[in-house]
């Protein structure tokens, strides 16, 4: 279904000046303190997640922080499901449900359900022969929708500024220009191997193809193996220049955003 551009109703509207004063404020605390932080401070609170390393750190810590005041999971997911994603990764969503008794909200593509329906109603292929429509589709439109279907306030997200790329000055908090949603990064200073130590001293469940020498996973037919050497990242998209799938990029699929808006 359609919806409205723009903020939700549970905006805070902070100005750059606020997000800069609070990025100068949290850039020293550990990821437990700003998760701990964002908790107290947003309404509306939702963890956006891929399933990958870094988003399993957040989704642990924010169980053993909440678990201390003797509650349940506090923050929900959003996992958006590009319906092309590895069987392994939708393997690991029924994991992580069943180790940390957290809701997901899944979000697809519209007018799909199945990667065939996807092709049918899309075209084959897609993501050969029109990168950026996909990206929309697949990822932008139904992530946008979820913020404003759950009227979401502010998200957690597991991008980190060692994955290199636009992410190399990638700050703690910053507003998605679409949706005014505020976006916080707990642990944007931790490395590959602070992530991957966390994993295996919690016991943290994660994808089996990282031991199949996947540092990065996204969708089947975009994602490769890395090489020793490389970048955790380098897989995704091999040969091509790119580096970002466009959830966090809102604002370079406006025209598809306005589009839509006037169906």
């Amino acid at each position: 279904m359609p919806f409205t551009i723009g903020q939700s109703k549970t905006s805070l509207n902070l100005s750059k000046v606020q997000v800069d004063h609070l990025n100068l404020s949290l850039q020293n605390l550990s990821p437990e303190e700003i998760i701990q932080w964002s908790i107290i401070t947003f309404p509306h609170l939702y963890q956006t997640t891929a399933f990958g390393l870094t988003g399993l750190c957040i989704t642990d810590m924010v169980h053993k922080i909440t678990a201390k005041r003797g509650k349940k999971h506090a923050i929900d997911l959003i996992f958006i499901d590009t319906l092309h994603h590895f069987p392994q990764t939708l393997d690991l969503v029924e994991r992580v449900k069943d180790k940390y008794h957290c809701n997901v909200h899944v979000f697809k593509p519209q007018n799909a359900t199945t990667e065939l329906e996807f092709g049918a109603q899309y075209g084959e292929n897609l993501w050969e022969t029109d990168d950026n429509k996909y990206d929309y589709l697949v990822k932008v439109e139904p992530s946008q929708r979820a913020y404003h279907a759950l009227d979401v306030c502010a998200v957690f997200t597991g991008r980190r500024r060692s994955q290199g790329g636009k992410r190399g000055k990638l700050p703690v908090i910053e507003i998605d220009e679409i949706s005014q949603v505020v976006k916080i990064n707990p642990l944007a200073s931790w490395g590959f191997e602070q992530v991957q130590n966390y994993i295996q001293a919690n016991s943290v469940p994660y994808n089996e193809l990282l031991d199949l020498g996947y540092k990065s996973v996204g969708d089947y037919h975009s994602t490769q193996p890395t090489k020793n050497g490389e970048d955790e990242r380098a897989g995704r998209w091999r040969g091509k220049q790119k580096s970002e799938c466009g959830i966090h990029e809102a604002s370079r699929f406006a025209q598809y955003l306005k589009a839509q808006q006037n169906i």
